[in-house]
């Protein structure tokens, strides 16, 4: 067989870690691989570079992605769903690997639907891809959250401030939780709560009083009614751009303005994108690379390889797609009891 591989969507460590694993595995079976560059968009635009195994060599530590990526819808044109389809064909490849979060996933259920030979790779920093216990880069994009979280603490107790710390999250708030949890903060604000402002501003008041300085984690996501700031548009899937909504920025000032307490806030953004993968994610990439593989040898087109529990598993692709998994009830229950 032939294979195909592409990296979509936001870049996050572990990804290169995946491509090797596909093109390793494939090898060893004599299977030939080419790696699609950009995304949708490199198989869109006929973007293609071979990938033997001396091409991955030394890939597996480092962040990123060697393919590039981008955030290429490739049918919401029907021209652009044909290219696609002439691009597979002309290049002769029999199975495609679409490495990628909820919309590079849905696009390969479309490409399915379309008679197309794929199989998917959920990753996504922000864990919130149905079917799948745990996405890679998540583990290595929180650690660099909680470490942000620690040292703002250093500043926060020597100018006995608020801070408040943005992270990602669109719609589900893993990333925030998992900062929070971990790096002990005095509150923590996710998409799946309503924003509750009086509860908020006790909590800091609390940690304010009892030691000096307080410290907030937010995602980028959750909705603060009016406020000030911008929307950035969106991008090709219809999302929002979030990075001028100055969700951080906007709740430091109301701390400050209702607590008297001096604040500041940090977002750190595509920093947490960055860097080599950690342990966990390094294996989880390198097995789901591989057991999209075996996949795709088996005839099992159309599904995505997962992990489950300790097993790693394929399931349809339309159980990964269109429902994001949010934090659950229990672990809001467990964040708030270590809250201020």
């Amino acid at each position: 067989m032939k294979f195909g591989v592409l990296t979509g969507g936001g870049d996050c460590p572990g990804l290169n870690a995946a491509v090797r694993g596909v093109v390793l595995r494939a090898a060893r079976s004599g299977h030939e691989t080419v790696g699609f560059l950009d995304g949708w968009k490199g198989l869109r635009d006929d973007l293609v570079r071979p990938l033997a195994p001396a091409d991955v060599a030394g890939i597996l530590s480092r962040g990123g992605t060697v393919l590039g990526s981008s955030r290429t819808n490739p049918f919401a044109k029907e021209a652009d769903a044909t290219r696609v389809l002439e691009t597979l064909a002309r290049h002769r490849v029999d199975a495609l690997v679409a490495i990628g979060g909820d919309d590079t996933l849905s696009a390969a259920r479309e490409l399915h639907r379309r008679g197309g030979h794929v199989v998917g790779v959920p990753k996504t920093m922000d864990n919130d891809v149905a079917g799948t216990d745990w996405t890679f880069g998540f583990h290595s994009a929180t650690a660099v959250a909680v470490d942000a979280l620690e040292r703002l603490r250093d500043t926060a107790g020597s100018h006995h401030r608020a801070i408040v710390l943005e992270v990602m999250g669109r719609h589900a708030g893993w990333v925030a939780l998992a900062t929070g949890l971990a790096g002990g903060a005095d509150a923590t604000l996710v998409p799946e709560e309503p924003y509750d402002e009086p509860t908020l501003l006790a909590r800091v008041r609390r940690a304010v009083d009892a030691r000096g300085y307080a410290l907030v984690v937010a995602s980028e996501g959750i909705d603060l009614g009016p406020r000030r700031g911008t929307t950035g548009g969106k991008d090709e899937f219809g999302h929002e751009l979030l990075r001028e909504r100055e969700v951080g920025a906007e709740l430091a000032r109301r701390i400050q303005e209702q607590t008297g307490v001096e604040s500041r806030s940090a977002q750190i953004g595509h920093v947490q994108r960055g860097g080599a993968p950690d342990l966990f994610d390094r294996i989880l990439a390198t097995r789901l690379g591989a057991q999209a593989v075996d996949l795709a040898l088996a005839g099992r087109f159309g599904e995505v390889a997962v992990l489950r529990g300790e097993t790693v598993r394929g399931i349809p692709l339309d159980e990964a797609v269109g429902t994001s998994k949010v934090v659950t009830p229990d672990w809001l229950d467990l964040l708030h009891t270590f809250e201020a």
